[in-house]
């Protein structure tokens, strides 16, 4: 008979760090989702789609791709997408090398829209976090963040993530 080890509880220190980092992102979230809701009327995700339309080539995107980008499901990926069609920020197209594949792809309204509330939610980033933070803490929050993101991110294929589905 194998018994298996129990977990590895977090001990006090852990715990702490672990509840401080819960607190402080939900707050920032929540924080980031108001100040985009209040200047443009929209969601912190979608705001999050435009600006990596804005930055891809002639501002489109597959679909798969900006899932992938946005580490969403497809499905969620197209209710936003569909959302922002009705506002006229975002149109699709076919993909003319795959008939089952679309490209999102960033309107001129929506390119206005986004360059209209970029300064407001910088400002907001920086308040929120970079303000509070010394140079060296900035450096710090990256690396641990990089570390972190690369733990998640398997790089092997057939891995079962929420944008593959």
């Amino acid at each position: 008979m194998t018994t298996e080890p129990g977990p590895r509880w977090l001990d006090d220190e852990e715990q702490r760090t672990w509840q401080a980092y819960l607190h402080a992102t939900t707050l920032l979230d929540d924080h980031l989702d108001r100040q985009l809701q209040r200047d443009a009327g929209m969601p912190h995700i979608y705001y999050g789609l435009l600006v990596k339309l804005a930055a891809a080539p002639r501002r489109r995107l597959r679909m798969t791709e900006l899932a992938m980008d946005a580490k969403i499901t497809r499905s969620r990926l197209s209710h936003a997408v569909a959302r922002l069609e009705k506002s006229g920020w975002v149109t699709r197209e076919d993909c003319p090398s795959d008939k089952r594949g679309q490209f999102a792809v960033l309107t001129d309204e929506g390119y206005e829209v986004l360059r209209r509330t970029a300064p407001g939610h910088v400002n907001a980033v920086r308040q929120a976090l970079f303000d509070r933070l010394t140079p060296e803490q900035q450096k710090s929050l990256g690396e641990i963040m990089r570390v972190v993101a690369e733990g998640l991110q398997p790089s092997e294929a057939g891995a079962d993530l929420p944008w593959l589905r």
